[in-house]
């Protein structure tokens, strides 16, 4: 097997967890088999993946997703994913494997290509791949980065806490020189470049309860607030169907409007979702936030006048 980039490299393990995730025991002749039939991946038509690489993919899975694949001999040296339900329950391992999955399958498909339409998603994502091994093997990287605000870009380290990707834009939560983690928008990276330079993540960081209390990825380190509005009874379906934030409560009900409280933090991303159906979401309280989201319309309004 002809030596693989990192990128390559990754979509392989994706591609191997999510056979073997689908088939829920599937054996090494199955595996060789879709491998053989996978034009995308296998450039060089190769009719198995050699012995040692394929170990070498199963050990990488689990390094880097905490996957455990194992070997059934009851089952005729079937291999299955350990724990399987896990990935059943959702999360990043869950989501990862079928946004990659996906991909794959679409190369694969060339034919299909015009009947499967994506929203796209900036150039960041090519970043990903160094970000998450930096993150696995614990060392700083090399950031050079032009912030949506700032004249010039500015070049300097970053400790990579985390990634997490919302609206169609991957971000990573790090550490730099200074004391707050920051969070910074893949696609307005420039150059990346890894160091050995190891750090320590913090014994007490939570990525999940980090962004636990708000929409998107702004202002995670305020204090929530309750937040209560007022929704349409036809517009409120959607809300049923697609919370806006875990804590999402419909406390009541009527032929005319529900009524949906909240505890999180009220950032620029919750007031983008709540702008986004229009005259059909009224905030109820606080009245802060209320005053807020009167006074953009009216400036929004203004605009037309």
């Amino acid at each position: 097997m002809a030596k693989q980039s990192s990128a390559q490299l990754f979509r392989c393990y994706v591609w191997l967890a999510d056979t073997i995730y689908t088939a829920g025991h599937i054996t090494r002749a199955e595996i060789n088999r879709k491998w053989a039939q996978n034009y995308s991946l296998n450039e060089l038509h190769e009719n198995a993946i050699p012995e040692r690489t394929f170990h070498n993919w199963i050990w990488a899975i689990q390094d880097l997703f905490q996957i455990n694949i194992e070997c059934s001999r009851k089952l005729g040296g079937a291999y299955y994913i350990e724990d399987a339900e896990d990935l059943e329950r959702g999360g990043v391992r869950q989501w990862l494997i079928n946004t990659f999955a996906v991909n794959n399958l679409i190369n694969e498909s060339h034919h299909l290509k015009h009947q499967i339409l994506f929203e796209k998603i900036p150039s960041g994502q090519r970043f990903l791949t160094p970000i998450i091994e930096a993150m696995r093997d614990k060392v700083q990287l090399k950031m050079t980065y032009h912030g949506y605000h700032k004249d010039h870009s500015s070049t300097f380290m970053v400790k990579p806490y985390c990634v997490k990707v919302y609206r169609q834009r991957w971000y990573m939560l790090a550490q730099s020189e200074k004391p707050d983690m920051i969070i910074y928008a893949l696609d307005r990276i420039e150059n990346l470049e890894t160091t050995e330079l190891s750090y320590k993540l913090p014994v007490d960081f939570n990525p999940e309860d980090y962004f636990h209390s708000i929409v998107g990825v702004s202002d995670a380190n305020k204090r929530p607030k309750f937040v209560t509005i007022r929704v349409n009874s036809w517009q409120a379906n959607y809300f049923r169907s697609l919370p806006l934030h875990s804590s999402q409560e419909e406390t009541e009900r009527t032929d005319e409007y529900s009524i949906f409280k909240y505890y999180l933090v009220p950032n620029y991303e919750f007031k983008q979702e709540l702008r986004a159906h229009g005259s059909a979401v009224q905030v109820l309280e606080p009245k802060k936030l209320a005053d807020e989201m009167k006074k953009e319309s009216e400036d929004i309004a203004n605009l037309y006048n």
